[in-house]
């Protein structure tokens, strides 16, 4: 977070801090894909929702995963 939003935005005051914080937050939990999650966002990981197939793992790795296992 740090790294990817706070110190790439010169945010002025707190308020424009927490509007800017909430979209990367959104983004990083609803839009972006986790290898480790195997290609889900945490949002579908964390709501059981199904691997989407397409490019990423293969269906036979997402199962073989190791990140899957775990969260298991």
């Amino acid at each position: 977070m740090k790294y990817e939003c706070v110190s790439l935005h010169a945010f002025e005051t707190g308020s424009e801090l927490r509007v800017g914080l909430t979209k990367w937050i959104t983004h990083y939990n609803g839009q972006r894909p986790h290898a480790a999650l195997a290609g889900r966002t945490p949002d579908e990981a964390y709501h059981d929702v199904p691997t989407p197939s397409g490019p990423g793992l293969t269906p036979d790795q997402r199962a073989n995963s190791s990140a899957v296992r775990m969260a298991v």
